[in-house]
């Protein structure tokens, strides 16, 4: 099995995921998907979702917080701003709260804590989130090519999701115990009641996004998920341990791509010793992926003589990966 042939045979798997450690190529690979698919003729979205992103660098456009910047036709990229969005956010909570309440400004004491929840550690991960949902959800392109962030976080986006989804439910069972006391609600307290099916609606909102986000993460027949690795032993220590968590939600592995391998021509060459001990060690680890890894593996990828930037560069990096 190739890795074009996983296209070829697996036609409804439009969501595509590499992940690995930081480092290894994740977004060069991503890109140089993208690029692929858009020559097959397909409308692609290329984004990610790594607040140190590189999308940017990669295609030598500035489309930082820009929504979805046309790179060539077919090919969409996109960075996603977390403080652009957490700004929003804190609209769109001041908006409710002055709804809700029929407020003309909103109270300091709430200001201050809207302004100091944007500063909580989770917050920038969970504006992230939200906007991949947005993003997943509109269903504009035939393929969605996800730049996920390093293995740790990727894995809290995918136990955040849970973890929403099982508050929220419970958030809901009580809202529908408190239901059976409606009846004998005083003026005052119905008027809470309507404000209270006012947040639960909006739970359910979330709930349902939520939902259908993690739902496409974990979906074996939409979806594709690559690990990335290269041959040293603590990235192929680290990709091993990372595939177990992944399994453990259900993520459908969709196989390995080698990155970063040192043509074995060059052992032929007159080569400096650093270089020829690399090429020893790098035999030794290839071995390893081959044994452990397996059929699983669907592409080895070159060293490239130069930084992956630029369209020329991309191509080149597509052809390595699909084949020409």
């Amino acid at each position: 099995m190739s890795l074009a042939r996983v296209f070829e045979e697996q036609p409804n798997r439009r969501y595509i995921m590499f992940g690995g450690k930081g480092g290894l190529g994740k977004t060069t690979f991503s890109a140089a998907t993208a690029y692929w698919l858009a020559k097959q003729g397909y409308r692609v979205l290329v984004f990610s979702v790594d607040p140190q992103a590189s999308l940017s660098d990669i295609f030598q456009r500035d489309i930082f917080g820009q929504g979805a910047v046309e790179i060539m036709p077919n090919l969409y990229a996109q960075e996603i701003d977390a403080d652009q969005r957490i700004k929003e956010y804190q609209g769109e909570i001041r908006a409710k709260i002055l709804d809700m309440y029929g407020l003309d400004e909103v109270p300091e004491e709430i200001e201050n804590y809207i302004q100091a929840a944007a500063a909580e550690p989770a917050m920038e991960e969970s504006a992230i989130f939200d906007a991949v949902v947005d993003i997943v959800v509109s269903a504009d392109y035939d393929y969605y090519i996800y730049d996920l962030v390093p293995l740790g976080h990727a894995l809290y986006y995918l136990s955040m999701a849970s973890v929403y989804d099982q508050w929220i439910d419970k958030i809901t069972a009580l809202r529908a115990e408190m239901e059976e006391y409606s009846q004998v609600a005083a003026v005052m307290q119905r008027k809470k009641e309507t404000e209270e099916d006012a947040i639960l609606r909006e739970l359910q909102y979330i709930k349902e996004r939520i939902n259908k986000s993690s739902g496409i993460l974990t979906d074996r027949v939409k979806t594709a998920f690559f690990f990335v690795v290269i041959p040293e032993e603590m990235a192929i220590l680290d990709t091993k341990k990372a595939a177990g968590l992944f399994a453990k939600y259900d993520v459908p592995l969709s196989g390995y791509i080698v990155n970063r391998v040192i043509p074995d021509s060059l052992a032929q060459q007159a080569i400096p010793e650093y270089l020829r001990h690399r090429l020893t060690m790098q035999e030794r680890h290839l071995a390893t992926i081959q044994r452990e890894l397996g059929s699983d593996v669907l592409a080895y990828v070159p060293e490239m003589e130069r930084d992956i930037t630029g369209l020329g560069m991309i191509e080149k990096m597509a052809q390595e990966m699909f084949g020409g």
